[in-house]
């Protein structure tokens, strides 16, 4: 059977560009603070906020860049992050968006892969890029401040030229293109319009009750969809003032909270679980924090209680994947309505399906099976990727997650478990297939599995399940990997093994090695 979100479907304008939607009569908010630097405490208002977005797309169109092109952004969370990325928008470009933790080699697959023509980074991460820049066909490197061998990105508004008129297909035109391993096997690039991320950002509207009068915590990175669309677009869509931090750090977290007096914060679990057990917690002010809304990996049922009794606020939950632009599920607000376990109802516009894994046939509620969605957020596909896509969306629109879970009679989704590879550190996507190929890469490797093994802090890490015919340690493969890979990915448990459990086909037998790392 087919469950339909429980809230009546919305209007989602299909006429209207990102930038338009999210800006459209941001005069009226013109001082407010917009954008604020939690380090620095530099900000810019709204009308600050806009004026940058059309200047930096004013010089962006004197360089030569057009529609369709790319534009890479190799940043931690800074102001700087939105006005990039919606000025390159307005010009009808396609934003990616790049870990800035990768490696060279990381960054260099991406930029090749979305074939970027230009590179923005900031100092500390300029070697990298250049590295990185050098090996594909970016044309120029630009740095937020000055570092050697990049331009200034100030040098992109000087420009006084006029803003350029854009055709803009909001159904067909892609806006961003961030990458994900999706159910399996290696990063993808990820094609969503501006029609999905308008979507998305429309569904939230009607459900997380975020207003002008909040003050958001920007810990979610820009380039990650959750961050993405739930802060740097919903967040500013509501006229919020978001405090952005370019990487968590405990207590200059809580700081923030206090001192901006914090009323929301969109997170993931490993920050939930700080702020239920850490003795800092204690030391900080955080009466005026009202809502956790908490996506990108499971959160327990016993976390979310300890987080809710211990701050008195709110603590929800959120489901989705960057492939859903990237919401497909919300708590309610009310914490009396919320079912603690489950990862919400379905959001409005948006069907979903449970359906056998063996027999590929729909059940009812309350019935085990994968768990398949459907709504105007769902991507076009995978970018150069025809097979993949077909893999993940089938022919009538269902993009299947690969996650089991059931439905029960009032509409709550729960989610109990995973068919996908993909392992989730931190609610970073870490793809198995990726360091396997790695280690398979050293000579004395003969083969090698890596699997999700349970953290309690991190909610899983990567073990790997090697074969060597070489005297190896486990110290040194793990050093080995974590030299070539951003930290996320590193390898965290090793076990040597005689051989890696397939399948007559050759297939790796996860299972078992998943059971064996849960033992």
């Amino acid at each position: 059977m087919i469950f339909r979100s429980p809230h009546p479907d919305i209007e989602i304008p299909d006429n209207v560009s990102l930038p338009d939607f999210i800006f459209h009569g941001v005069d009226s908010y013109a001082d407010k603070p917009a954008l604020v630097d939690g380090p620095s405490g530099r900000s810019l208002t709204y009308g600050q906020l806009y004026d940058d977005i059309r200047s930096f797309a004013r010089g962006l169109h004197q360089k030569g860049f057009t529609k369709g092109d790319v534009f890479a952004i190799y940043c931690p969370n800074v102001p700087e992050y939105a006005v990039v990325f919606y000025g390159v928008a307005m010009l009808g470009g396609i934003n990616t968006t790049v870990n800035p933790l990768y490696t060279a080699d990381e960054l260099a697959r991406q930029l090749n892969d979305a074939n970027a023509k230009y590179l923005l980074t900031i100092p500390t991460f300029v070697d990298n890029a250049l590295a990185a820049a050098a090996n594909s066909a970016v044309e120029e490197v630009f740095v937020i401040g000055e570092a050697e061998g990049a331009s200034p990105w100030t040098s992109l508004s000087e420009d006084e030229g006029d803003l350029p008129t854009v055709e803009i297909d909001p159904l067909e035109d892609i806006v961003v293109l961030p990458y994900s391993s999706g159910t399996t096997g290696m990063p993808k690039g990820v094609m969503l319009t501006h029609h999905n991320l308008i979507a998305n950002v429309s569904q939230f509207r009607n459900l997380a009750e975020v207003s002008e009068q909040d003050r958001l915590i920007a810990i979610l990175p820009f380039f990650h969809i959750f961050g993405m669309v739930a802060i740097m677009a919903y967040g500013l869509l509501q006229r919020s003032t978001i405090v952005s931090l370019p990487r968590f750090e405990l207590e200059q977290f809580l700081q923030l909270m206090q001192d901006h007096k914090i009323t929301r914060g969109f997170l993931v679990p490993p920050v939930v679980l700080a702020l239920a057990k850490s003795p800092l917690v204690d030391d900080y002010d955080l009466s005026t924090f009202k809502t956790i809304i908490c996506g990108a990996a499971p959160l327990s049922k016993e976390l979310t209680l300890a987080c809710s009794e211990r701050l008195g606020c709110v603590v929800a939950q959120g489901y989705g994947m960057t492939e859903m632009s990237p919401a497909t599920n919300l708590d309610d607000m009310d914490q009396a309505k919320i079912r603690v376990g489950s990862i919400g109802r379905i959001m409005p516009n948006t069907e979903a399906m449970i359906v056998d894994v063996e027999s590929g046939e729909p059940l009812g509620c309350n019935q085990q099976g994968e768990y398949w969605v459907r709504g105007p957020q769902r991507m076009p596909g995978y970018l150069n990727n025809p097979a993949a896509t077909a893999e993940s969306i089938d022919a009538d629109g269902w993009y299947h997650s690969g996650d089991i879970g059931y439905i029960d009679e009032d509409g709550y989704v729960f989610i109990v478990d995973r068919l996908k590879e993909l392992i989730k550190y931190n609610g970073m996507q870490v793809a198995p297939a990726e360091l396997e190929a790695l280690l398979l890469d050293h000579e004395d490797i003969i083969d090698a599995a890596v699997v999700p093994c349970p953290d309690e802090a991190a909610g899983e890490i990567p073990k790997a399940f090697v074969v060597t015919h070489g005297k190896l340690d486990a110290e040194e493969i793990m050093a080995y990997v974590a030299d070539r890979v951003a930290p996320h990915k590193k390898i965290r448990a090793l076990e040597f093994i005689d051989a890696i459990p397939k399948s007559a086909s050759g297939k790796i037998l996860r299972r078992l090695l998943v059971d064996s790392a849960q033992t």
